[in-house]
């Protein structure tokens, strides 16, 4: 049995708290204690009030898991010094400290983060990496390791990382049984992007264009030459190609390819099929023509992602599409 301190602090937001914690409950293998500055009561983001087992200052000697949950400030007040100081010294004595959302923040306040990567909700991704320049942001990934420290991004994040230390801690068959149980995805790999591809890029108000992505998202196999693209929306294939640019900021290869991938991703995540299968069913060809793709795209091959999400969960970052 583990023993697990989860840190509140007023204005903790109340789901990065209960994901994580329904998850590492229902593992059976963590004593979980709900730990405040004073012991008493907090008030979440959304005014539920959520109780307390006991004071930070009381946890005395090494502990597993601190895990700090984000926090949406009540009126505006920023976290005070003595619940930074606390979780400062709770943190140094625990073998493994994560974060849900912005408690990234907390954590490169009292200086957890110095010299580690790290991610938090992509909205202030930004400011973790402009008020701590010591700290290496990974705005892409949902969640990240470096060595004791686990951080990662918004809400149902959280599930996520909590499914993968229940993995870490006591094996991928509690972890599927658990996940199963909860009705959710086994776990989102670490480094999978905060975003798919249509999420991540600009939308469009070009309705026959947005028909079109739609159309290759739906069917990333199909044939999605350039011509029967622009026959499709029923512009020139120049033109096309400047629609793409100017409302995607890719070019229509470009944007296919990286469905395609996003494609191949899920299908090595989530099945045993071989590459050269997957290559065919989502439009990249032959293993090989995969291969090279993974490479420009992500920098890694098919065999590694696979390797690395299905086992270590190894964060991965797509790089530039150029």
């Amino acid at each position: 049995m583990k023993d697990l301190v989860v840190a509140l602090y007023d204005g903790v937001v109340l789901l990065d708290v209960a994901g994580p914690v329904q998850i590492l409950h229902g593992s059976r293998g963590y004593r979980i204690r709900h730990a405040s500055v004073d012991g008493r009561p907090v008030r979440t983001d959304v005014g539920v009030p959520l109780g307390a087992d006991l004071a930070l200052g009381e946890i005395d000697g090494p502990i597993d898991t601190l895990l700090v949950p984000g926090y949406a400030p009540l009126d505006g007040d920023r976290s005070g010094e003595v619940f930074l100081d606390l979780l400062r010294d709770i943190g140094t004595r625990a073998r493994r400290v994560a974060s849900v959302c912005t408690g990234a923040l907390l954590l490169a306040e009292a200086g957890l983060l110095d010299g580690r990567r790290a991610t938090t909700h992509w909205a202030v991704c930004a400011e973790l990496g402009s008020r701590f320049p010591g700290v290496s942001v990974e705005p892409d990934a949902i969640f990240v390791r470096d060595g004791p420290v686990v951080t990662s991004a918004g809400v149902t994040a959280g599930i996520d990382l909590a499914l993968a230390l229940v993995e870490e801690d006591h094996g991928p068959d509690l972890a599927r049984v658990v996940a199963k149980y909860m009705v959710v995805f086994l776990q989102r790999p670490g480094g999978q992007s905060q975003f798919s591809v249509r999420g991540a890029l600009p939308t469009t108000r070009h309705t026959a264009l947005r028909r079109l992505l739609d159309a290759i998202a739906a069917e990333p196999a199909a044939e999605h030459t350039l011509a029967s693209m622009a026959a499709q929306v029923r512009v020139s294939e120049r033109h096309l190609t400047r629609l793409f640019r100017r409302e995607i900021g890719l070019t229509p290869g470009q944007y296919v390819e990286r469905i395609r991938v996003e494609a191949a991703q899920a299908l090595l995540e989530t099945t045993a099929d071989g590459v050269a299968s997957i290559a065919r069913r989502c439009g990249l060809g032959s293993d090989e023509t995969m291969r090279r793709t993974f490479l420009k795209v992500l920098g890694t091959t098919p065999t590694a992602y696979r390797r690395g999400f299905r086992a270590t969960h190894t964060p991965i970052t797509p790089k530039e599409t150029t």
